[in-house]
């Protein structure tokens, strides 16, 4: 599957934005406020953003939670449907530009889009491609037990199982190993 940068950049936008949800009641917001927001813009150098409010940071947490809906869905019809949703709600205007030193490439959001939009129409696409490709198998969660973090799986193979291996694969990893150990001496 041929990704180009800028949907493998929505595809990391939608990523860090759904892991920004908090994982239980107790967890705390990744998104906690405007402040925090704003570096997320920033660091996913999301173009035609203006001034940010209370407003966008509400409507970024909304779509946000309909985008981790389409990493827990079930299959690709359910996956379309939210997309759908998604895609059309932001009132998609897909145009070709080039700014910041990148080639051509298509934005779908409508120009002067809020953020929240912007989100949804940019990142929505990205996982549709997924879908249309038969590969939305890919959008996953991580499988260590205790963590749910969201990951797109790039893999040759399809077969990346946790969101880091360095974190959560090798814990699990090793912990397998100690308990082989354990009942082997034990």
């Amino acid at each position: 599957m041929l990704i180009t940068h800028d949907t493998r950049c929505a595809l990391d936008t939608v990523v860090d934005l759904v892991n920004t949800l908090p994982e239980d009641d107790a967890a705390p917001d990744g998104l906690p406020d405007v402040a925090t927001l704003e570096d997320f813009v920033r660091k996913h150098e999301m173009s035609d953003v203006g001034v940010l409010s209370e407003f966008d940071l509400s409507a970024v947490r909304k779509v946000r939670g309909r985008f981790a809906g389409i990493f827990a869905a079930p299959d690709a019809r359910a996956s379309a449907g939210m997309i759908n949703e998604l895609v059309a709600a932001a009132g998609t205007t897909p145009r070709l530009t080039d700014h910041d030193g990148y080639d051509w490439h298509v934005h779908y959001f409508a120009p002067g889009a809020s953020v929240a939009d912007h989100l949804a129409a940019d990142c929505g696409m990205a996982l549709a491609f997924f879908v249309v490709a038969g590969e939305q198998e890919r959008l996953r969660r991580c499988e260590a037990p205790d963590c749910r973090r969201a990951f797109v799986d790039l893999s040759r193979n399809r077969s990346r199982r946790y969101c880091d291996s360095r974190t959560c694969g090798n814990r699990l990893h090793v912990a397998a190993y100690r308990a082989r150990r354990k009942e082997a001496t034990g």
